[in-house]
């Protein structure tokens, strides 16, 4: 019988460490043929947005084969979101899952991926602008794959920066972690800058990136949204994205570029390239990198597989 798992059920099980090892796993099988991914596909009515996501994935940790689909309905009142997990040999749903926790470590993990290897193995300085839920997860991703020194934090809210700062500072036990008042004061000197806002208009200037410096940019998933410049762009030597299909539709920094002829859609590379060592993520210490996050449904799958089996193993979610 499937089995329906809350959202407390998934704060039990699930791991960026773990979840940051699957989505790896999972670009693998993306780069050989053995995982498919469908983009975001959105449908609108009376106020209200449903968005759905589905994958394929062949042979994956305990499984012959998986299929999921992530859906979410935004509306005045919030966003509700699940994924539904089905054994691809016999078609049977083995569980559905309640997925806003899922969905921050998953996006989170993304990131963790991108910077373990596009980042410089000694980068040590983050610079994060925005302070929401979301921003949790990537910085305890980035702080999984790599040894953090230091955080500037920028919002534009100056209670939410301090509370963020105070809270992962008590989570990930990071000692020199500040929030900054001016953004380009997070910018200065970083390693690792983290974009994860809902901003309409660039919240970092290229101008202000370090050579040798990695942008991750995951909070915008729209093409009215754009969190860099083109600046950022034109001085950056290698730019991933986790999906070409999905970039095209929903890449707001990104579409806009090509449209001027700032970028050449046939040069970004896919994260799943990098992770199979088909392409470098980056070629020296000095290039900049850049990896636009939208949100793949094979990360939702590799996510909801892994909370699947741990809830298995603990006796935990109810049978429906």
């Amino acid at each position: 019988m499937p089995l329906y798992l809350t959202e407390s059920d998934v704060a039990t099980v699930l791991t960026i460490e773990e979840t940051i090892g699957a989505l790896e796993e999972i670009f693998r099988l993306q780069a050989s043929g053995a995982a498919t991914n469908e983009p975001r596909r959105r449908v609108r009515a009376a106020g209200a947005t449903l968005h759905t996501l589905s994958a394929a994935v062949g042979p994956f940790r305990s499984f012959r084969g998986l299929l999921g689909v992530k859906s979410y309905s935004v509306t005045r009142r919030g966003a509700r979101f699940y994924v539904t997990l089905y054994d691809a040999d016999s078609g049977e749903m083995l569980a559905l899952i309640e997925a806003d926790r899922l969905g921050q470590v998953r996006t989170g993990a993304a990131s963790g991926v991108a910077a373990k290897y596009m980042s410089k193995p000694d980068a040590g300085i983050v610079g994060l602008y925005g302070a929401g839920w979301q921003a949790r997860s990537q910085l305890a991703a980035v702080s999984a794959v790599r040894n953090v020194r230091e955080v500037r934090v920028y919002s534009k809210r100056t209670e939410s920066r301090k509370r963020f700062c105070e809270q992962m500072r008590a989570e990930l036990g990071l000692e020199n972690i500040r929030p900054v008042d001016e953004p380009q004061r997070a910018a200065d000197g970083a390693d690792i800058l983290i974009t994860i806002t809902s901003a309409r208009e660039p919240v970092l200037e290229g101008a202000w990136i370090a050579p040798g410096a990695h942008l991750i940019a995951a909070g915008g998933n729209s093409l009215l949204r754009r969190e860099f410049d083109d600046e950022a762009l034109k001085r950056a030597g290698r730019i991933v994205v986790d999906s070409l299909d999905q970039a095209r539709l929903e890449a707001g920094e990104l579409v806009q570029a090509a449209e001027k002829g700032l970028i050449v859609w046939e040069r970004l590379r896919e994260l799943r390239s990098v992770v199979a060592g088909e392409v470098t993520g980056r070629n020296d210490d000095d290039e900049i990198t850049i990896f636009k996050s939208l949100g793949l449904a094979i990360e939702d799958v590799a996510a909801a597989a892994l909370v699947y089996e741990r809830a298995r193993e603990r006796g935990l979610g109810k049978e429906i």
